[in-house]
């Protein structure tokens, strides 16, 4: 259990929050700059992706990187592609496959950084 609590509670609760402001409705987002949805896609998910790199490394053989490289783009992609599905139920949001790359570029770049 204090494993867990360690590794993977942080995930958890990390995409609680993700959750949580996905379920802010669109109206009440305000754009600071253009572009700032981006940057804020690609970061949000470049923590979730190191999160998951940290509790998959963990529980993983540490010596296989390419098996947690596909653990942690498959994890962290079907979230994504969650997110984007419970946006679309969300008034004044959408979901967008241009988001889910911003995502996945995000979940790319942790992992590169990482190595």
């Amino acid at each position: 259990m204090i494993k867990f609590s360690k590794y993977w509670l942080p995930v958890v609760l990390y995409a609680i929050l993700i959750f949580y402001i996905s379920s802010i409705s669109g109206e009440r987002i305000p754009q600071l700059f253009q572009g700032d949805d981006i940057l804020a896609h690609i970061t949000e998910y470049f923590i979730f992706a190191l999160l998951l790199i940290r509790a998959f490394k963990a529980y993983l053989i540490k010596q296989v990187y390419l098996v947690r490289l596909l653990w942690v783009l498959t994890v962290g992609v079907l979230y994504a592609v969650s997110d984007e599905w419970h946006q679309s139920f969300v008034p004044g949001r959408t979901a967008s496959f241009f988001d889910l790359g911003t995502d996945s570029i995000g979940i790319l770049f942790a992992n590169i950084f990482y190595r």
